[in-house]
């Protein structure tokens, strides 16, 4: 007779929980009564009391429900009683109860903690819960202290960040100050040099108009220096079609020669071992810091 009710037991306990994980887990454990972990509030904080396993003792376990979760109220367990091999929270229809849920969630309703497979039911007393309003407010609250320590300390964050910029700021123009002077000579010799070659081309292009002036009036007559200058004129065309073709960029003239100027100026620095690349990085970050 005591093992048919024994199993009408176990077949009520089987249909009440829900997971098939805590149905293995109810077969092997014992339900004691639920006055043996208790919940009460001191000082406005709830205070969970329970029996340890091993020392047979009770142990009160304070509890901070809006910062603590699951999975720290179960480490101080752990932490006081080294014996406690498997330790879990379950709602009362079975399910498990996740280890990042804040204890105040858990604490709104009943629920099962189960020690090495023993069941303690948890009755977490109504009169202190939180109504939705008061912890909308405690929200408020948080979001205010958060506003308040940003404008207390932002004064501080910027002076430390200007701080910062400005000691970077004086490190860059370290590094830059002797690459900026080998730029200059750099820069200076390339645009002698560009303007030195316009220079003789427009000087070629006077002589040139002065042979055929000459060769036209006092040697030869028009007649006959006609088709010449009409080679010129075409192979003139060539050129700039050909200048075209390599450059792919129209001959016009300043941007013909800021060319010529980049071409003196990169040959010029490879010759003095100026790295550009670097160079260009520096100002980068010079840059930034202002921006």
């Amino acid at each position: 007779m005591f093992q048919i009710e024994y199993l009408c037991l176990q077949m009520l306990c089987l249909r009440k929980i829900g997971s098939l994980r805590h149905h293995r887990r109810s077969l092997c454990s014992s339900i004691v009564p639920s006055d043996e972990v208790s919940v009460n509030y001191k000082h406005g904080l709830p205070v969970i009391t329970l029996t340890l396993p091993s020392r047979k003792e009770r142990c009160q376990f304070t509890v901070k429900p809006m910062l603590m979760t699951v999975e720290d109220f179960i480490q101080d367990i752990r932490q006081e009683d080294k014996a406690i091999e498997e330790i879990e929270a379950f709602t009362t229809d079975g399910s498990v109860v996740s280890a990042s849920t804040l204890m105040e969630l858990l604490l709104m309703n009943d629920f099962k903690l189960v020690i090495n497979g023993t069941e303690y039911r948890v009755h977490p007393p109504l009169k202190d819960k939180l109504s939705t309003e008061h912890a909308t407010n405690v929200d408020d609250v948080k979001s205010l202290v958060h506003r308040l320590f940003t404008a207390l300390h932002l004064e501080d964050h910027q002076t430390r960040k200007e701080r910062e910029l400005l000691q970077k700021m004086e490190l860059l123009k370290e590094e830059l100050l002797p690459l900026e002077q080998i730029k200059a000579r750099l820069t200076a010799e390339a645009d002698a040099k560009s303007s030195r070659l316009l220079w003789i081309g427009l000087a070629l292009m006077s002589t040139q108009g002065g042979a055929l002036a000459w060769l036209t009036w006092w040697v030869y007559s028009w007649d006959i220096m006609e088709p010449v200058t009409y080679f010129i004129t075409y192979g003139s065309a060539m050129a700039f079609y050909a200048y075209f073709a390599l450059t792919k960029q129209d001959y016009i003239y300043p941007d013909a020669r800021d060319r010529q100027f980049l071409h003196f100026f990169h040959r010029r620095s490879k010759s003095q071992n100026f790295n550009v690349d670097q160079y260009n990085k520096l100002k980068d970050d010079l840059a930034k810091v202002f921006t």
